[in-house]
């Protein structure tokens, strides 16, 4: 059973969640936030497997709330949902450490995936939408023009194969893609996927798109 905590601070918004997720075997709603605050400490109290986060909230809002929750070492997994698939803050809100985003008016089918994904430890965000969304803001990227890849302590781990994967990664590939261009075993794929997570403390595949762009493996087209 996966257990989900909304915070949002519309009421209507958090009924319709609530009553689409109540609706499935598998899903149970373990409370409701008004605002990044309360979010905070209902997942201390109920420890839920995923948030459904807001980022326009009163006082604390979504970003920070993502940040904290995530900071607390808590094995919550947070999935913003937007107004706009290209919200100005979803960056933000990614590099906080939250698994992927969603926009509100995802179909509820669409929804129900996403919540089951992120439960499971993927990524929620498909790569070609993950990298249009660091295209559009890549400027709330650290500005060090010049700087090499190896630079960054959290790939000098890596072998050249594993750079190379985490690589075409920034860059949208999907494992699919990935195995057919580089003449891998997609099964041989997952692995290297896996161990660069791992290696790089990455906690899933958009949390590896955004190291490829702070390590400078990608640059903005």
């Amino acid at each position: 059973m996966t257990t989900v905590l909304i915070a949002d601070d519309q009421p209507m918004q958090r009924f319709g969640f609530r009553m689409l997720l109540e609706s499935q075997d598998d899903m149970t709603v373990v409370g409701e936030a008004n605002n990044g605050t309360e979010a905070v400490h209902l997942v201390a109290r109920h420890h839920p497997d995923v948030v459904l986060m807001d980022i326009r909230m009163p006082g604390l809002d979504g970003i920070e709330a993502t940040r904290r929750i995530i900071a607390s070492g808590a094995r919550t997994r947070i999935l913003i949902v937007t107004t706009f698939d290209l919200d100005e803050y979803a960056y933000d809100g990614l590099r906080a450490g939250a698994s992927g985003f969603l926009v509100k008016d995802a179909l509820p089918e669409e929804l129900l995936a996403g919540i089951r994904a992120v439960a499971a430890g993927d990524a929620v965000v498909a790569p070609t939408l993950t990298r249009r969304l660091l295209d559009a803001y890549v400027h709330h990227l650290p500005a060090v023009p010049g700087t090499r890849a190896v630079s960054d302590p959290r790939i000098t781990a890596l072998t050249e194969r594993e750079r190379e994967i985490l690589t075409v990664i920034g860059q949208g590939w999907s494992n699919t893609e990935i195995a057919t261009r580089l003449h891998l075993a997609e099964s041989t794929v997952k692995t290297h996927v896996t161990r660069i997570l791992a290696k790089t403390g990455a906690r899933d595949r958009v949390q590896a798109v955004i190291l490829a762009y702070d390590a400078r493996l990608v640059t903005p087209v």
